[in-house]
């Protein structure tokens, strides 16, 4: 008989999750997984899946205005929230059936259910049935979290965008990163008056200074209303509004609390965006309006609490983010954990990765540390970004760089006397010529940034880049027609 019900137990259906049980499952392990929600995690269901075909669907509202430019007679277009909304839930309810399939033909057994840790070998179901594993490995990802502030229940989270059952004329958009500046310009492509409060200097913090820059400038010309240095002093029901509230601080930013989790089941749950009407709001800077929506775009955080983990003696960071090593193991030798739950690198791709190194440590006898270095990414605001390797700001703090950059109109929206620019720019090390760090602002950006992250992962020189026969006419042709650095240190 065998000493455990299984050789692996995998916490949570998302991308990492799935993988890692599935790879394992194909070296004859007996696997099992369990997750709480819907299988596919956030990146399927409340991410970047409906979130990309939300952008899909944003712009083509100024394709159809450049259509006309280019001889297209186009009627007036509309566009219908409902219908959009109701496709949308179909390819979720598609993808999560593949993912099903996929763990089901892997010999994967699935539960259902929430599972909580009872001992490093052990984890029981919401019912209180057990089930022991050689291998636990925790891929419960993580959540966006709410600001510690009186009334923030009237906000609504990302992983509420795709519950909306119409759209809101007005919207205000707590927050800075990467998830409020997209859904920024999702809604306002769709015709939502987007307004956005961050209570730092520039938005997109961490990402090249020229870039970022060049977003906001696009991003205002489209028409979202940026606050930059602003936050939240106080919000309440409009019908509830005060009549003079206390001068506040940065508490829209505080600390942060469970709400929010998970997409609602019940509409008329405290998570149902319908539910809040419009909202009134009073700014640091005095200001006050009343929105039809507020959201928080204020963070995310490791879905690591309730679940037992510290009992059983697994240690947790500040953030409540799994303490792993480079071979994602915690300190309690049995238990391992993956993707965004350990706050490392919170991508997709990056999930992926780690479950498939822990397979080949734990399941093949090959130690295989995950590798975060030189990681492409994009950010898909309108324009887009691409971006791998070092900033301008960082690389110039350890090294002489030079830095090659250029911005211009892209010849299919000149033509339709758009104001729209493009960026590209690599910074280049001094001594070694190699480019350390590549940047894009553009159409398709999230494309261009994979190939040219190969070239960058290689280690690629400048030189070599420039050694590449231009594609013409395409914007990506400047990458390898920069001949001359603007600047070096």
């Amino acid at each position: 008989m065998a000493e455990f019900d299984y050789d692996l137990f995998v916490i949570g259906g998302g991308s990492g999750g799935v993988r890692a049980a599935r790879v394992a499952a194909a070296t004859g392990a007996r696997v099992a997984l369990a997750e709480e929600y819907r299988m596919g995690g956030t990146c399927v269901i409340r991410g970047c899946v409906p979130k990309k075909l939300m952008v899909f669907a944003s712009e083509y509202k100024e394709v159809f205005a450049d259509a006309r430019t280019y001889g297209w007679d186009v009627d007036d277009c509309t566009f219908d929230w409902p219908s959009f909304r109701s496709h949308l839930h179909k390819e979720l309810d598609r993808l999560e059936s593949v993912y099903r399939s996929l763990l089901d033909k892997s010999g994967v057994e699935i539960f259902d259910s929430r599972v909580t840790l009872k001992d490093p070998h052990t984890v029981q179901f919401a019912n209180g049935v057990t089930k022991s594993a050689k291998h636990i490995l925790v891929a419960t990802g993580g959540h966006p979290n709410r600001p510690d502030m009186e009334n923030a229940h009237l906000g609504i989270v990302s992983n509420d965008i795709f519950l909306m059952e119409e759209l809101p004329k007005s919207i205000l958009i707590v927050g800075g990163g990467y998830i409020a500046c997209e859904f920024a310009c999702i809604l306002n492509g769709l015709g939502v008056d987007v307004t956005l409060y961050y209570r730092g200097a520039q938005i997109l913090r961490g990402f090249d200074d020229e870039a970022r820059g060049l977003i906001a400038d696009m991003m205002r010309e489209k028409g979202i209303d940026i606050h930059v240095g602003t936050n939240i002093v106080e919000m309440a029901p409009d019908s509830d509004r005060p009549e003079a509230g206390p001068a506040g601080s940065d508490a829209a930013m505080g600390a942060p609390s469970e709400h929010g989790k998970g997409i609602a089941t019940n509409p008329k749950s405290e998570t149902d965006p319908a539910a809040r009407g419009p909202v009134w709001v009073k700014s640091t800077n005095g200001h006050e309006q009343v929105f039809d929506h507020v959201m928080f775009a204020t963070g995310r955080d490791p879905s690591s609490h309730d679940m037992g983990l510290e009992e059983v003696g697994v240690k947790l960071g500040r953030r409540g983010e799994i303490v792993v090593d480079e071979y994602s193991q915690t300190n309690v030798p049995s238990i391992y954990a993956i993707g965004d739950v350990t706050k490392r690198v919170e991508l997709t791709p990056v999930a992926i990765r780690e479950g498939m190194a822990f397979v080949e440590t734990v399941f093949k006898g090959n130690p295989t540390p995950v590798d975060h270095e030189l990681i492409p990414s994009a950010i898909f605001t309108q324009p887009e970004m691409g971006t791998i390797g070092m900033t301008e700001e960082d690389a110039r703090e350890q090294e002489e760089i030079e830095v090659y950059s250029t911005s211009f109109r892209p010849m299919q929206t000149a033509f339709a006397d758009r104001p729209d620019r493009v960026m590209m720019k690599l910074i280049v090390s001094k001594r070694t010529r190699v480019v350390l760090g590549c940047h894009i602002v553009s159409p398709n950006a999230g494309e261009m940034i994979q190939m040219a992250g190969i070239a960058v992962k290689m280690g690629a020189t400048k030189e070599q880049f420039d050694q590449t026969c231009a594609v013409h006419p395409t914007i990506s042709e400047e990458l390898v027609t920069m001949r001359d650095p603007i600047r070096s240190s």
